[in-house]
């Protein structure tokens, strides 16, 4: 049987939650938003691509007890993204326009593959999350400390389960594709649609919000240039070259070289053909997070770092 927990937050959010909500670092707060905004469409494509295959995973009772977990996960994680967008966009109604620009690409791609494309599609982009979000929670600290809890609390929730749950999408493929490599040949084509997803998201963000109000350039933020820039200003020279720069912090600016160096390495590795999520190496504050929340802390205030820092 699966250990995955669902967890029943009661998240909140409303009109007085700003778009700038990490004012100390506003391209991660750029990235968080539109995260939620990828989110929410995702949730939903991942639950209506893999219900067509219910059928297939009943097969073997372990296997949909995982993809019962997995799916009812991800519609928790769905359900409070839709609360902070719905937040958003009573601020900005035409950020509305990047919710049903996303949902309609992902209801493009239910429309034209198979299912055991979308399980590779899943697979290939959930595999990245553990080395991304290993390396947010790594240094929550310096990432969350002055930004709005409620906005990091959903965050740190999410990147916490997304870790829980790592070897769900690949064990989901495994079962319907024994082949390794077919989904190694579905990974450019997944990460050039989510790009494009991302891309058009930061467009109509910096169409919409005013740059005073987002503090940096979405688009800029998620070009595919994105690490280049982080290691661009790191090594010799490098502070020199960031001061010429000028405006707000990269996105990844008070991350180490070597955490980052070790991010980039596992995302490649995560593309694998005989990549194992289950034995990746992971943040020890995803466990003080479930712990907190096993002993009923509040963890819709629980922003990453905020009780350690004040």
């Amino acid at each position: 049987m699966t250990d995955l927990v669902i967890r029943k937050i009661r998240w909140e959010f409303d009109d007085t939650v700003p778009f700038m909500w990490q004012p100390a670092n506003p391209n991660f707060g750029i990235f968080c938003n539109v995260f939620t905004f990828i989110a929410v469409p995702f949730e939903r494509y991942i639950i209506k691509a893999l219900s067509q295959a219910q059928a297939r995973f009943d097969e073997s009772p372990s296997v949909a007890a995982e993809a019962d977990a997995f799916l009812r996960q991800e519609g928790q994680h769905a359900a409070a993204h839709r609360k902070h967008m719905t937040a958003l966009i009573a601020r900005y109604p035409g950020l509305e326009r990047a919710y049903d620009v996303a949902t309609c690409a992902f209801d493009r791609l239910i429309d034209e593959h198979p299912v055991e494309f979308h399980a590779a599609y899943i697979a290939n982009l959930e595999a990245t999350f553990t080395p991304l979000f290993k390396v947010v929670l790594d240094n929550r600290e310096s990432l969350f400390a002055g930004s709005d809890q409620r906005v990091g609390s959903l965050m740190t929730w999410h990147f916490v389960e997304e870790i829980e749950h790592r070897s769900s999408g690949l064990l989901l493929y495994r079962h319907l594709n024994r082949d390794p490599w077919y989904r190694v040949r579905k990974v450019r084509a997944t990460f050039r649609h989510i790009g494009d997803v991302a891309a058009e998201i930061a467009s109509i963000i910096d169409a919409v919000v005013p740059f005073a109000e987002r503090g940096a350039s979405a688009q800029d933020l998620m070009s595919i240039s994105l690490l280049v820039e982080e290691f661009k200003y790191r090594g010799p020279g490098g502070a020199r070259r960031r001061g010429l720069r000028g405006g707000c912090p990269t996105l990844f600016n008070a991350v180490p070289t070597s955490d980052l160096a070790k991010m980039v390495w596992r995302l490649l590795l995560s593309q694998a053909p005989n990549h194992d999520p289950g034995k990746q190496p992971l943040p020890d504050w995803a466990g003080t997070w479930m712990s907190e929340y096993t002993e009923g802390t509040d963890m819709t205030t629980f922003a990453a770092g905020s009780q350690d820092i004040g």
